[in-house]
């Protein structure tokens, strides 16, 4: 219901944009490297373009530089949430590289997240100077994109329509998993390695192979079905240490042999590397 708010907020305040000098895409979702870049709105004109994050939050948001992280204080209590001034500048990034990738010329990438509640405090510590350049109420918007236009450099003017087709050709919607489309929590499933003899769950991981407790059946493959299940009814990337918890298995390196050997394909490094699954690809 908040995000649904923000972005009724949010279409409010660009509709004062004169349609024939700003471009909107809401919801990309553009496939690069071994993954996909998200962008919630993205404004485009011939002289920069714009990401807007828009985040729809009640009480209190606090910017905590230190440890990276937004926390939210509401009716006296906290929560932490993903620092969203990393994403948007992650984003620009990959925008800009992914824009340099097919052949467009070289355009200045902004970034704002955007509070659409009007109530909303935005804090954070004395020292951190940078943020009001990238945190800003909803009605600040339009005098910031006035501040954008007068200082946009003078460069090859950017083919807006081209770039748009492209994105619209490039994009590819998410596919819900089973748990989102029918609103069933994940702690609601029986995770583990199911024995195909018996339907025991779960197996044991013992010696590089899964051991039945019930039936002794000994199976050096039963985690591939795991896996299966995981991408249909969960996501199709994982981590280790996403996989541990649904397999059940204690050791990192058990977890990274397994996601190896099937050749998935990855992106990140070390802790944070994600593999994507390509089970329903085979099919």
């Amino acid at each position: 219901m908040a995000g649904y708010k923000g972005e009724l907020a949010m279409d409010y305040t660009l509709s004062f944009l004169d349609p024939k000098r700003y471009f909107i895409l809401h919801d990309l979702r553009i496939p690069y490297k071994d993954s996909f870049f998200q962008i919630d709105t993205l404004l485009i004109t011939t002289r920069f373009i714009l990401i807007i994050e828009v985040k729809y939050l009640a009480g209190v948001a606090y910017f905590d530089p230190v440890f990276n992280q937004l926390i939210q204080t509401k009716d006296g209590s906290e929560s932490a949430l993903p620092d969203p001034t990393l994403q948007i500048k992650r984003q620009e990034r990959h925008l800009s590289d992914w824009i340099r990738q097919q052949g467009f010329p070289t355009i200045p990438i902004h970034s704002y997240v955007v509070m659409s509640n009007d109530r909303t405090i935005i804090k954070t510590s004395p020292d951190n100077h940078s943020l009001n350049g990238l945190v800003i109420h909803r009605h600040s918007l339009l005098d910031k994109l006035s501040f954008l236009e007068e200082a946009a450099p003078e460069h090859q003017a950017m083919n807006v329509k081209k770039l748009i087709r492209t994105l619209k050709k490039h994009h590819r919607e998410a596919t819900p998993s089973i748990l989102q489309k029918f609103s069933i929590n994940e702690d609601e499933l029986q995770k583990g390695v199911i024995c195909e003899t018996c339907s025991h769950l779960p197996m044991i991981r013992k010696h590089g192979t899964w051991v039945c407790s019930k039936c002794e059946n000994l199976d050096h493959s039963a985690h591939i079905q795991a896996m299966k299940d995981y991408e249909l009814l969960i996501s199709p990337t994982i981590t280790n240490t996403g996989l541990r918890s649904y397999l059940g298995i204690q050791s990192p390196y058990v977890a990274k042999r397994l996601l190896q050997s099937l050749k998935f394909p990855k992106a990140g490094t070390k802790k944070g590397t994600i593999y994507t699954l390509t089970f329903t690809e085979m099919v």
